[in-house]
C-alpha cells in the first residue's frame, strides 16, 4: 500500500471509529424497559409511535415501582405470559385511569408485548402480556405496546399455568424489578 492509501485508510478508519463512538441519539433508551426475573433480564422496546397513551402509562407505572414484585398470574404455554395485576388474579389494576384503545396494524407474534384488558376495548390499565407464540387472532383487537428485543429465553422460563384453568399459575414467578433504561419517564 502506498503512503497516500495508507493515510486515506487511517483517516477512514478514524472517521469510522468516531462514528461508532458517537453517543446514541437522545431518544434512544427512553422507551427501553428492563424486566428482571429470577432467571434473568428481559429488554422491552416500547412503541410510542403506535400506542402513545399506553406507553406513557407503563412508563409512569415503571417509574413508580408499581410492577416490582408482581406475579406472572396467567401463563399459557405457546401463547403468552401475563402480569401487571397487584391483586395477582387478573382482576386488578393501578390507581391510574383506564386507557382508550390504540389498536394498530402491528402484528401479535412471538415477542410482542400487548396490553391486557377486559371485554371493553377501552379498559387497559396496568396489565400486559408477552407473546411466547404467534397470536394473529389478537391482531387489531388488542393494543401492541412494545416488543422484546432480548431475553425471550428468560420469558420462556416463566412458570406455566394450567390450561384447564385458563393459564392460572400456582406459586407463580414474579417480576423482581422493572426499570426504565434512561431512568426517567
Amino acid at each position: 500500500m502506498n503512503r497516500r492509501h495508507a493515510v486515506f485508510g487511517l483517516a477512514l478508519g478514524a472517521a469510522f471509529s468516531a462514528a461508532l463512538s458517537v453517543s446514541a441519539p437522545a431518544w434512544a433508551g427512553e422507551n427501553t424497559v428492563y424486566l428482571d426475573t429470577k432467571d434473568g433480564r428481559v429488554t422491552i422496546e416500547l412503541r410510542p409511535e403506535i400506542a402513545p397513551k399506553h406507553v406513557k402509562q407503563i412508563k409512569t407505572l415503571v417509574s413508580q415501582g408499581f410492577y416490582d414484585g408482581l406475579k406472572f398470574h396467567r401463563v399459557i404455554d405457546g401463547f403468552m405470559v401475563q402480569t401487571g395485576d397487584p391483586k395477582g388474579n387478573g382482576t386488578g389494576g393501578s390507581s391510574l385511569p383506564n386507557i382508550p384503545k390504540e389498536f394498530s396494524s402491528a402484528p401479535f407474534k412471538r415477542g410482542t408485548v400487548g396490553m391486557a384488558r377486559s371485554g371493553d376495548p377501552n379498559s387497559a390499565n396496568s396489565q400486559f402480556f408477552i407473546c411466547i407464540g404467534d397470536a394473529e387472532f389478537l391482531n387489531n383487537n388488542y393494543t401492541v405496546v412494545g416488543v422484546v428485543t432480548s431475553g425471550m429465553d428468560v420469558v420462556d422460563k416463566i412458570k406455566k399455568g394450567s390450561k384447564a384453568d385458563n393459564g392460572a399459575v400456582q406459586n407463580p414467578d414474579k417480576i423482581v424489578k422493572m426499570t426504565l433504561a434512561g431512568g426517567g419517564q
